[in-house]
């Protein structure tokens, strides 16, 4: 499979591949029973150029329309839609049409746009101009926005989401598109077997909701983006989280978890303040209750290394006493709500949500249910009575963020020439990791 190194696509955190385009992939090898080789190519353009040379089997991730005009490729079902944007950097002025852009280019990734687009723009704005990057991905271009080497570009919206985790300081300008959906592309050759495979195998995951799960886990959390928010968190990163690595990565080791969930839960809680305190009384980086720090051998819940520790073992313990059944990112996400809003009413919730005809299983359903419980006529039908649903759904979903944020700011930090490149081919152990 051939797909570009993007947080949107692929790309390596922890030493294990992951993206949205790879977890597909891996899913669709296991079904085929088959090894999975992921090549890298520089740019979309790049990646035709290397399926038409039959060097892979199948591209990963491209617009469908993008493509539509070549009979030498055959297109896979759409699974996820995404628009055309035109963006730019906070600090330069917002164009509202075609119009203002002038004096300026709009920088364009090869395969990024279709040309004939452009030329019917230019018929009604004459001094409109555009550059190619035939040498460049989208998020190259990306790169050169925040650098300030270029003023505009046009980027697809799922591209911008997951780069404005990092860089808060990138704008949406205007829609150039209504929503074009993403395919797989394989060769147009008589032998339509792999075709037929891939088409079973998006119908299958669609009915079974593994892709409405994959693109939840990946994009859910950074749907809603509040720029002061994550601009004061980037900023914290820097100034604050240093001083407390080492305790987060201490009991991340303890209790085999990642440091950067900690990290993204003890932020949602005192902003990484040791002396942090809540009206109710809760202190620390961890914000503990009296009651749950001495519980869990916590003696002083401002000295960073006990809190830190103490509201791991806690977390870890809510981790154990959700249902066995549960797993994957699910099991998580349920014992964060119970962190915040208590194992009991998490139960309850999902006890409504399977009245509800929802599963109660799945992160994705339950919160839907969780603000039920401000409710009276829901709350009196539940064993543990009021809570506030509401405020467990942000608090998980804003850890969530966080820590997607968390993990496109220190995978950035990963030198460049240890990245993938165009030659670099990996095979993957498909036991080695599971979503």
């Amino acid at each position: 499979m051939v797909t570009i190194y993007s947080p949107t696509t692929y790309f390596i955190d922890s030493d294990s591949e992951t993206g949205f385009e790879y977890e597909l992939a891996r899913m669709f090898a296991e079904r085929l029973n088959v090894n999975l080789k992921i090549i890298i190519a520089a740019n979309k353009a790049e990646m035709v150029d290397i399926l038409m040379k039959g060097e892979a089997d199948a591209a990963m991730g491209l617009i469908k329309q993008t493509f539509d005009g070549n009979n030498f490729l055959s297109t896979g079902p759409e699974y996820y839609n995404v628009i055309q944007q035109v963006i730019y950097k906070r600090g330069v002025d917002r164009p509202d049409s075609a119009a203002d852009l002038f004096p300026y280019q709009l920088h364009i990734a090869e395969g990024g746009i279709r040309p004939e687009k452009l030329e019917y723009i230019k018929q009604y704005f004459s001094e409109f101009s555009w550059k190619f990057h035939a040498d460049k991905s989208s998020n190259d271009i990306i790169k050169l926005i925040e650098t300030d080497q270029i003023a505009y570009a046009v980027v697809y919206s799922n591209e911008l989401l997951l780069a404005q985790q990092t860089n808060p300081e990138l704008s949406v300008a205007y829609d150039i598109s209504e929503p074009t959906p993403l395919a797989w592309f394989t060769n147009n050759s008589p032998d339509k077997s792999l075709s037929l495979e891939i088409e079973m195998f998006f119908k299958q995951i669609e009915q079974n909701e593994n892709l409405v799960e994959l693109v939840e886990y990946f994009y859910g959390p950074v749907q809603k983006f509040d720029y002061v928010d994550q601009q004061r968190f980037i900023s914290r990163f820097t100034s604050r989280l240093p001083q407390y690595q080492s305790h987060f990565n201490t009991a991340a080791t303890t209790y085999n978890l990642d440091w950067r969930i900690l990290a993204a839960m003890s932020y949602q809680e005192s902003h990484w303040n040791e002396r942090a305190r809540s009206p109710t009384g809760v202190r620390g980086l961890m914000m503990l209750t009296l009651a749950t720090a001495k519980q869990m051998g916590v003696t002083n819940r401002l000295d960073p290394e006990q809190s830190i520790m103490g509201g791991t073992r806690y977390i870890d313990q809510l981790i154990k006493k959700i249902p066995e059944r549960i797993q994957g990112p699910d099991r998580l996400w349920f014992a964060l709500a119970s962190y915040n809003i208590g194992f009991g009413h998490l139960e309850d919730a999902r006890i409504i949500t399977e009245k509800q005809g929802g599963n109660p299983d799945k992160w994705r359903e339950v919160k839907n249910y969780l603000p039920y419980l401000q409710n009276s006529q829901w709350y009196k039908q539940t064993l543990y009575g009021y809570a506030r649903g509401i405020q467990a759904v942000s608090f998980v979903e804003r850890i969530r963020k966080y820590y997607n944020t968390l993990i496109q700011l220190t995978h950035e930090d990963e030198p460049i020439q240890d990245r993938p490149t165009k030659e670099s081919i990996r095979m993957v152990d498909l036991d080695s990791r599971v979503l």
